[in-house]
C-alpha cells in the first residue's frame, strides 16, 4: 500500500508540475457560477441606453432589466466591472441600495418578489471603461480614428465579459428571451451600428441616437457598439427560410475594397446553410461591420478588421495554400452565428462548442467550394498549431474556458468523427440536427456529446473523454511480419477503441486497435503501411 501511495503522489506531482493548476478566487466563482443571487430570476429583456463621449473616452447610460421571478427571493446579483460605476438603481420609482464584492453587486430589493411575476429594474451607470489593449483577445473599448481623423470606436469583450462596460447578469447561461433594445448616442457626424435592426434615429443639434432592436435571445458578449463614419449597402439573400437581409457597414475610405471582398459573405451563407441549416437570426438580419480590430462574432453584427484580404491577415494558418482561398474573418466569425450565438455554452469551460465547431466550419466552407481533398488538407495542416499542454475543457463554475486547443484540436476532432461515421450526408444531417435540436439554447458538453453519439449510432464516450478531457494523442504502435500487421493503442483512456483506416500497400483497410495487441493478415507481404491522416492519431513502428 505504501508503494502504491508513493506512486500516486509522484504522478500527482508530475501532473501539477507539467500542467500547473490555476488557483481560483472568490471573484472567479462570483462571475463563473450560478450564485443563489442569480438563480432565482430569469432575464426576459434588456433595454440598454448608452451615450458615448469620444473626446473624454467615457460612457454613461442605463439598463432596464425585465425579468421573471422563478423563486421569491429579494437579493439580486448584478455585475459591473471597475472602473465603471453604478450611479443609481430604481424599481417602481424607488431607489434600491446595494453592497459590492469586487465586480459583483448585491441589490436588496424592497418590493416583494412573487414567483411567476414579471418585474423590471433600471440601473444607471457611468465611467471610463477599460481600454482593450489587444482586442479582441483582451477586451474592452477600442478608441481609434480613421484616416480622415474621425472617431472609430468599438467594443469587444468575449473573455473579460460584457460587464466590462454595462451592468447585467453576466453569465453565459443567461440570454434575454425577448432580446435587447440598444440605443447608442453618438456625435452627430458619426453612426452607431449594433445588433439587430435599426428601428429609429433620434436627432438633436449635436447628437444622433441610433436605436437597434434584437428580437431573438442573445448572448451577452454578443452585444456590441461600433461607431464610425460608415457607409452602408445591402442585399437580399435567397436563403432556406426566405429572403435574408445582409447589410454591410464600412468606413467611407474602404468602400470600394469592401464591396469586392464582402462578396464572400453570401458565399459563406450558402455553404453554412447547406452544412448547418438555416441562418439562426433571419428576424434580426445579418450584418458585417468594419471595426478597428481583427473581428468578433457579435450576434447579427459580425465585426471585421481583416484588411480586406484573404487568409488571416494575409496568412494561411494551415500552411497548405487553402487558407488563402477565403477571408478568414468573414468565414470564421460568421460561422459563430450557428455555434456560439444560436448554440451557446452554459459555462465557458465548454467553450470548445463555440470554437471547435467554428474552426471546423472553415474546413466545411472549403469542402463546399473546393471538395473533400481541400478541406482535409486544410484541417490536417492546422494540427501543427495544437499544443496539447492542457485539456480543451476547462474547470466549471469559475470562469475558466480551458485550453486554446479548443480551436485546432476541436476542429480536427470533429473531422475525425466524420471519418468514423463514413457517410457524408449522415454527418451533414447531424450538424443540421444540432442546430435544430439546440436552436437558440444554452447547452452543456454532455448534451452535444450525447446527441452526436445517438445520431451517429456510435458510442463516442471514450472518444470525447480522450480528446476533450486529456492531452494525450492516441498512438498506434505496430510491427510488420511478412503478411501480418500487429498493432495496438497506447496513450489512451481506458476502453478507447476507435477504429482507423490503415493504408497498406496503397490500399485502405479498416483496423480496430485496442490497448491489447491484435494481428491482421493480408493477402501479400506488407511493404508500406501508414494510418490515414484524416484520423487524429500518432503512429510508430516498433520491433516486436
Amino acid at each position: 500500500m505504501l508503494k502504491k501511495l508513493l506512486f500516486i503522489s509522484i504522478c500527482f506531482l508530475w501532473v501539477t508540475s507539467v500542467f500547473p493548476q490555476k488557483k481560483f478566487t472568490r471573484a472567479d466563482t462570483l462571475i463563473g457560477s450560478i450564485t443563489p443571487e442569480r438563480a432565482w430570476w430569469d432575464v426576459t429583456h434588456y433595454d440598454l441606453k448608452v451615450k458615448v463621449n469620444p473626446s473624454e473616452k467615457t460612457i454613461e447610460g442605463s439598463n432596464t432589466i425585465s425579468y421573471k421571478v422563478l423563486e421569491p427571493k429579494e437579493v439580486m446579483q448584478i455585475d459591473l466591472q471597475a472602473p465603471m460605476k453604478i450611479d443609481k438603481i430604481l424599481q417602481d420609482g424607488k431607489e434600491i441600495f446595494y453592497t459590492s464584492e469586487g465586480n459583483a453587486h448585491f441589490l436588496k430589493l424592497q418590493k416583494k418578489q412573487e414567483k411567476g411575476k414579471e418585474e423590471k429594474i433600471t440601473i444607471y451607470f457611468s465611467g471610463k471603461p477599460i481600454v482593450a489593449r489587444r482586442p479582441p483577445w483582451d477586451g474592452g473599448f477600442t478608441w481609434s480614428k480613421d484616416s480622415n481623423g474621425k472617431h472609430f470606436i468599438a467594443t469587444s469583450n468575449q473573455g473579460i465579459g460584457s460587464s466590462v462596460w454595462w451592468p447585467l447578469k453576466d453569465h453565459p447561461s443567461e440570454e434575454p428571451d425577448n432580446g435587447v433594445t440598444i440605443s447608442v448616442t453618438t456625435p452627430k457626424d458619426l453612426m452607431d451600428v449594433s445588433n439587430g435592426r435599426l428601428i429609429k434615429v433620434i436627432e438633436t443639434d449635436t447628437t444622433k441616437t441610433w436605436v437597434w432592436q434584437v428580437v431573438n435571445p442573445i448572448n451577452a458578449y454578443g452585444v456590441d457598439i461600433n461607431i464610425g463614419d460608415y457607409v452602408h449597402w445591402g442585399e437580399k439573400y435567397k436563403g432556406e427560410k426566405g429572403p435574408l437581409d445582409m447589410d454591410y457597414y464600412v468606413l467611407r475610405e474602404n468602400e470600394a475594397k469592401a464591396k469586392e471582398q464582402f462578396k464572400q459573405a453570401p458565399m459563406m451563407m450558402e455553404a453554412f446553410e447547406h452544412w448547418f441549416g438555416p441562418y439562426p437570426f433571419y428576424e434580426d438580419g445579418y450584418k458585417l461591420v468594419e471595426a478597428p480590430y481583427l473581428g468578433m462574432e457579435h450576434q447579427s453584427s459580425v465585426t471585421y478588421g481583416n484588411k480586406f484580404e484573404n487568409g488571416y491577415l494575409g496568412r494561411d494558418l494551415s500552411g497548405t495554400g487553402w487558407g488563402l482561398k477565403f477571408d478568414f474573418i468573414i468565414i470564421h466569425e460568421s460561422g459563430h452565428e450557428w455555434f456560439a450565438n444560436s448554440i451557446t455554452n452554459k459555462d465557458v469551460a465548454d467553450m470548445w462548442i463555440h470554437e471547435g465547431f467554428t474552426n471546423y466550419s472553415e474546413n466545411l466552407y472549403l469542402d463546399y467550394y473546393y471538395g473533400k481533398k481541400a478541406s482535409s488538407e486544410y484541417v490536417i495542416g492546422t494540427r501543427k498549431k495544437i499544443m496539447n499542454q492542457s485539456p480543451i475543457i476547462g474547470q466549471y463554475n469559475v470562469d475558466n474556458s480551458g485550453s486554446g486547443d479548443m480551436y485546432y484540436k476541436g476542429g480536427n476532432m470533429l473531422h475525425n468523427i466524420r471519418q468514423l461515421i463514413d457517410d457524408d450526408e449522415k454527418w451533414r444531417n447531424i450538424l443540421r440536427g444540432l442546430n435544430k435540436e439546440f436552436y437558440h439554447q444554452t447547452v452543456t458538453t454532455k448534451q452535444i456529446e450525447d446527441f452526436i453519439s445517438k445520431k451517429s449510432g456510435i458510442d463516442l464516450t471514450e472518444f470525447f473523454n480522450q480528446y476533450l478531457r486529456t492531452t494525450m494523442v492516441p498512438k498506434i504502435e505496430y510491427s510488420i511480419d511478412g503478411k501480418s500487421l500487429k498493432f495496438r493503442y497506447s496513450d489512451i483512456v481506458k476502453n478507447f477503441d476507435m477504429p482507423v483506416i490503415a493504408v497498406v500497400n496503397g490500399k485502405e483497410e479498416w483496423i480496430y486497435p485496442t490497448a491489447e495487441w491484435k494481428t491482421k493478415k493480408f493477402s501479400s507481404a506488407i511493404k508500406t503501411m501508414e494510418i490515414k491522416r484524416d484520423f487524429y492519431v500518432n503512429s510508430e513502428q516498433i520491433n516486436k
